[in-house]
Parts: structure tokens; sequence; C-alpha cells
């Protein structure tokens, strides 16, 4: 089964997701962008490419996170193009996620480090040297924790 691309074209996805501009011919239609309706039905003219549909509608929508704790944080998503939709574009715009980006990447360095270093494996292995382990990264913490 052939998987296609969105475009006024057929674009076959192994040649790359894009979209073609769409002739002057054409009729764009466009989906809700937005979390609420519009009171009544609007036709645009005069939109040729995706960027016009994009300044003229302003997609945006209200978010809210909810952290570890429990507690929720709420950031406005704007959307000026394509890419605003994707991860990388939902993630560049948000503190939110761009701090837990940074946590899944941290803990692939930590099961990278695991997974090489054999004298750490050992030490974990072990339950006497495991726990001075964390005693020690416990108290480092610590003393970070009142320097700061």
């Amino acid at each position: 089964m052939l998987e296609y691309g969105i475009g006024s074209t057929e674009v076959k996805t192994e040649v790359s997701e894009s979209i073609s501009e769409i002739p002057q011919n054409r009729t764009l239609m466009i989906e809700k962008l937005t979390k609420d309706a519009p009171p009544s039905p609007e036709i645009v003219q005069n939109l040729t490419n995706i960027q016009d549909v994009f300044k003229k509608f302003n997609p945006s929508i209200e978010v809210e996170f909810e952290d570890s704790e429990g507690a929720l944080q709420s950031e406005k998503m704007l959307f000026g193009n394509l890419e605003d939709f994707g991860v990388k574009g939902i993630t560049r715009q948000s503190e939110f996620l761009k701090s837990l980006d940074e946590q899944k990447a941290q803990f692939y360095q930590i099961v990278k480090q695991l997974k090489k270093n054999k004298l750490l494996r050992k030490a974990l292995s072990q339950k006497e040297t495991k726990e001075a382990l964390l005693t020690a990264i416990y108290s480092m913490i610590k003393e970070l924790d009142q320097n700061i």
C-alpha cells in the first residue's frame, strides 16, 4: 500500500514530505485549526499558498501541562507553518516540553554511561557499593542545593 503526503498534487512520501504550491486554478480547502469554531462559515479569497492561510487565520491553542508534582502549567501554542504541528515545532514553543526534552536527553546519557561503564555497573550490582554511591550522590546534591 502506497503512502502519500499532503499537497495539491500527489507526492509520494518516499521522495520527501513536502507541499507543492497550489496553482491559481485550484481551490484550497482548510480544516479547523483552532479550538473554537467560527461563528459562521467564511469564504476567503486570494490566499495562494499555505503561508497566506496561516497569516490570515493565526491558528493557536491554549494547552495545560501537568508536572510530576501535579502542578498545572498553561502555555499558548502558535502555529505559523506546518512544521509547528510536529514534535520539534511544538517543543520549540513550550518551555515545559523543552525541560522534559532536556531531562530525556540526560536520562539517555545516564543509560549510555551505564551500558559502557563496567566499573559503574559492577558497583551498582553490589548492595554495599550501591548504597555508598547513592550516599555520595545525595551528599553532592545537598551541597549543590546549599550553594545555589
